[in-house]
């Protein structure tokens, strides 16, 4: 039997309307919810031959397992963007651009990571199985449909996978508040990756000394850190910066 997973909230499923509704197996909706964003998203999942079912807020609180669900849930074929890097990489037309998450375990995190991903052109989002959060409700639903869009790898040795990456040509830089070198003075224009650590704890040792180069990112005022989305942000747009000007 094929795996299914729970999509929370309108841009989860919509998103997922959009690639793939053939995936979609069934919505269930808020039955005393009837504005205008739900009729329109019956009218899509209608439109799309997807049965709906009108339940109770505690049913779809049940359904989605405690996340957030803005009055729907739908349940759906499991879908895989991609199966590995190489996959990914061969499809790859002009400098590739990756992100590498190292042990980022909080689900909006993730989801906020993944959402600046797709907006940026990221073409995949790396991370290892053991220190992780894995695509959860709450993950779909706050990255707004771009884990729809963007292949989310987890592998078994972040190290040795990264080592992978610098044998065919993408150059990793890392993030770290001890570096001298700025984020602005590194080569984005070339196939690279970004390599961001967790929260509070930063890069594992092994995945910093894997990186090629490490960068930090200018703070002007009070606090020591960004959050590591908001940090991601401002590394992958700077890829955007180089990469358009």
């Amino acid at each position: 039997m094929a795996a299914t997973q729970m999509l929370a909230g309108f841009h989860a499923v919509i998103a997922r309307l959009r690639q793939a509704p053939e995936s979609i197996l069934e919505v269930y909706v808020e039955a005393q919810r009837r504005d205008k964003r739900m009729q329109a998203l019956i009218a899509s999942v209608t439109q799309a031959g997807r049965p709906v079912h009108p339940v109770s807020t505690d049913r779809l609180d049940g359904l989605a397992g405690g996340s957030r669900h803005q009055g729907v849930v739908a349940v759906a074929d499991a879908r895989k963007l991609a199966d590995d890097l190489d996959e990914v990489l061969d499809g790859v037309q002009g400098p590739a651009l990756l992100l590498i998450l190292d042990g980022v375990t909080d689900p909006h995190n993730l989801g906020a990571c993944l959402r600046t991903a797709d907006a940026a052109g990221v073409h995949a989002v790396v991370a290892p199985r053991d220190r992780a959060v894995g695509l959860n409700t709450t993950v779909q639903r706050v990255a707004c449909g771009a884990a729809e869009s963007v292949p989310y790898l987890m592998v078994t040795n972040l190290a040795r996978t990264m080592r992978e990456l610098k044998d065919r040509d993408l150059w990793l830089v890392g993030t770290d508040d001890t570096a001298t070198q700025s984020i602005h003075q590194t080569d984005a224009r070339r196939s690279m990756a970004w390599v961001m650590g967790a929260e509070g704890e930063g890069m594992r040792r092994l995945t910093r000394e894997t990186c090629d180069e490490l960068v930090t990112i200018p703070m002007l005022g009070s606090v020591e850190s960004l959050n590591v989305s908001v940090a991601t942000a401002v590394c992958l747009y700077e890829t955007v910066r180089q990469r358009q000007g």
